[in-house]
């Protein structure tokens, strides 16, 4: 049998594993002392092997995941497995200047010391699963956010930008009709700023959905259905695999005109609507 341990981060995806039969679940304890530091533990168990599931969005869910890879080993398990449903720090994956860290590679090594295979949900760039030292692997999710969209009218699934079409097309291709399109996409790198252009494709009356791996700030998806508005489309719905709805992400969205905002479970949020338990599930072979 398998243990599966989550992280305060994971709870309800855990729970969501185990009702794909990928394992038993275990209860962890997750404290904090009077200096700031944390403590997170596991109760004995029999099983050889044991699945955390962290989502490390945050620094302190950084450490957790470190502390239940070194407590399930104390319990007795000789094989782990590490899910990543959100891997924080994906993006900082460069050095701009000498003597800035790559970030992402100084976890990603923390992480591959206390586990023997990582798992990543849907990571910004595949590519940061070089940086982890054991077998790591993305797994996709996208598909199941066409889940609760129905009846769209003559449907657009658009990217805002070129590199996240790719989920548009098969968030399309799950839903079973509609075109895909994208927005170019400039940044200015001293202002911040972010500029779309819009396609060529008429919008007019369609149901657009714009499908992107993150929502962070929302200032570029809030950008892009004030855009998608002015053009007179119908609906507008912002899907994302990784709801991270930092600061005022979600007024901005409402604000410009967004009809819903549908996430993942990979950061459990209130838009968290579809899970990737099933996704993971069948990477796993359970």
């Amino acid at each position: 049998m398998t243990t599966i341990v989550p992280a305060s981060t994971s709870q309800a995806l855990a729970a969501a594993l185990a009702d794909e039969g990928v394992g038993s679940l275990t209860v962890p304890t997750y404290d904090r002392f009077a200096d700031g530091e944390t403590l997170a533990a596991v109760p004995e168990f029999e099983d050889s092997e044991a699945i955390i599931v962290a989502s490390t969005a945050t620094n302190d869910a950084h450490i957790e995941l470190l502390q239940l890879q070194d407590a399930v080993r104390e319990a007795g398990a000789t094989d782990i497995t590490t899910v990543i449903p959100y891997l924080g720090y994906a993006r900082q994956d460069k050095a701009f200047k000498r003597g800035q860290p790559i970030s992402v590679r100084a976890t990603a090594r923390a992480i591959s010391t206390g586990t023997d295979r990582v798992f990543l949900v849907e990571p910004h760039e595949p590519a940061v699963a070089d940086f982890f030292t054991v077998p790591t692997e993305p797994i996709d999710a996208a598909a199941g956010l066409a889940e609760p969209l129905s009846d769209l009218q003559d449907p657009l699934f658009v990217a805002p930008d070129e590199g996240a079409i790719e989920l548009a097309t098969t968030t399309r291709d799950a839903y079973g009709e509609g075109a895909v399109d994208y927005f170019e996409k400039d940044r200015d790198y001293e202002t911040g700023e972010i500029e779309l252009t819009p396609s060529d494709a008429p919008v007019d009356g369609r149901d657009v959905v714009v499908v992107d791996d993150i929502i962070a700030t929302g200032g570029t998806m809030s950008g892009a259905i004030e855009v998608l508005n002015s053009r007179g489309a119908g609906d507008v719905y912002a899907v994302c695999v990784h709801p991270v709805l930092a600061e005022a992400a979600r007024t901005k969205l409402a604000a410009a005109g967004v009809e819903r905002v549908i996430g993942t479970d990979s950061l459990e949020r209130a838009v968290s609507d579809v899970s990737v338990a099933p996704a993971i599930a069948a990477r796993l072979g359970k």
